[in-house]
């Protein structure tokens, strides 16, 4: 990243962090810049998630490890990460009318993890997110062996987890991703 792209994200983090305490309400954005500083593999992560419309933010502090936890906030699926089917297997499946990628090689691309269905459920605590979109969610193994994969949504005031052939994309199903700082 160039100085002035890292100047840039890290105002726009911090924007953002700032006008969103609800979601890190114990926290300060002094302390998660100074756990960024040097971290040029994780600015960059950030950077794709905010140049795909994902608009992170801290969502939480893991205990255990003491990282901070940033998550896609952008009120629907990242528009720069939809249109996706859920993994390479899934792509090199489908026979006609592939897309362009698979949500789990753009998020290895990017650098973070595709949400698990807990921590999908825990980012609803903030405000309805994908109420017109939905994202694929980590999908157990037993389930993609069998063709399968999960994504998740918010209708009815209500978080429904959905299965689809792995292989399937639609316009409006994208991921959303989990980076660990």
């Amino acid at each position: 990243m160039k100085p002035q792209q890292q100047k840039e994200l890290l105002q726009t983090l911090q924007e953002r962090f700032e006008s969103n305490m609800n979601r890190h309400p114990d926290m300060s954005w002094e302390d998660v810049q100074s756990r960024l500083e040097g971290k040029t593999a994780k600015l960059k992560a950030l950077y794709e998630m905010e140049r795909t419309d994902g608009e992170p933010d801290v969502v939480g502090l893991d205990q255990k490890s003491g990282e901070y936890l940033f998550v896609d906030c952008s009120k629907e699926s990242p528009t720069g990460r939809r249109s996706l089917c859920f993994d390479r297997a899934a792509l090199e499946a489908r026979k006609k009318h592939k897309p362009e990628s698979s949500a789990a090689d753009v998020a290895r691309e990017i650098g973070i993890e595709l949400l698990t269905e807990d921590q999908y459920r825990e980012l609803q605590q903030f405000g309805p997110f994908d109420a017109k979109t939905s994202s694929w969610i980590q999908t157990p193994d037993n389930i993609r062996q069998r063709g399968g994969a999960l994504f998740c949504d918010y209708r009815y005031g209500t978080v429904f987890t959905y299965h689809n052939g792995a292989d399937s994309y639609y316009a409006a199903r994208g991921f959303r991703g989990l980076l660990r700082v």
